[in-house]
């Protein structure tokens, strides 16, 4: 299978809506619905992908471009439609950059680069979901 392919397996549990999955990369995780400790929802996924693929993107920028970051993190709310099919109608993502004399705008221009060039998760987001950015 090439890079360009990803794929999973998910396996019902045999109870409720629980679900192991299996991804290509041989990494698993487990879904249930409603989500708890042990598993969590499809939609939280999706925001927590939506996290970590920006986030990725802005500290190995912030890297590359010599900040001295000691502490970083994205806080990503996603709002829902209330109505049937609850998709996610806003994505808020909140960067918190930490470190010694950082430049602000090398942190603005990561953050645009990845939401308007890299982070393939949310340039796939934005087609249906208005995302919302600030740090």
């Amino acid at each position: 299978m090439s890079e360009n392919t990803k794929s999973a397996n998910l396996v019902w549990e045999g109870n409720g809506l629980a679900f192991r999955a299996l991804g290509g990369s041989g990494f698993q995780l487990r879904f249930d619905n409603p989500s708890g400790p042990e598993g969590a929802s499809p939609m939280e996924l999706v925001a927590v992908a939506s996290g970590a693929c920006t986030a990725s993107d802005v500290i190995s920028i912030l890297q590359k471009k010599q900040q001295p970051v000691i502490g970083f993190e994205v806080n990503v709310i996603g709002l829902r439609a209330t109505e049937h099919p609850k998709v996610f109608t806003e994505i808020d993502l909140e960067y918190v950059v930490t470190g010694h004399q950082i430049d602000s705008k090398a942190v603005e221009r990561a953050i645009e680069l990845s939401l308007t060039k890299y982070c393939s998760v949310n340039l796939m987001l934005e087609k249906a979901v208005k995302i919302n950015h600030r740090y």
